[in-house]
């Protein structure tokens, strides 16, 4: 049976997470066996948010950094890196409907993070939103 999005959302929320720990203690790894680690199918859209993410982390950070009120993202969790990234990378460079991308980042949020960090995830995926909607 296919999966649908917010299961693959949950899967490619994993492989960050899992690439955020090797990063931070400079354990190399190869992305490709990350992602088959997590999801051994084939998957165009796994593939599309990983490879998104880790193509534009340096600009996806940098505009966290500018939402989060007296935090930087280095200093949230990896689960909460990760959601954060994947919501912002959604919102910002594909074609997902703004609400959704949104919409999808908060509800993992509730599974996995607590709800200041939840909060906190909404209100940097909204202020953004906002700016890019009045652009």
């Amino acid at each position: 049976m296919a999966e649908n999005r917010s299961e693959l959302r949950r899967k490619c929320m994993t492989i960050l997470y899992q690439m955020t720990i090797y990063d931070k203690n400079h354990t190399p790894y190869n992305v490709d066996d990350v992602i088959n680690e997590v999801s051994p199918i084939d998957n165009e859209f796994v593939k599309e948010i990983v490879y998104g993410v880790l193509t534009y982390k340096n600009e996806i950070d940098k505009i966290a950094n500018e939402y989060l009120e007296d935090w930087t993202i280095d200093r949230l969790g990896n689960t909460d890196i990760a959601i954060l990234r994947m919501g912002i990378f959604e919102l910002l460079y594909t074609n997902t409907p703004d609400v959704v991308a949104i919409n999808e980042a908060v509800e993992l949020a509730k599974l996995y993070s607590d709800d200041s960090v939840r909060k906190m995830i909404n209100g940097v995926l909204d202020k953004i939103y906002h700016e890019k909607v009045n652009e």
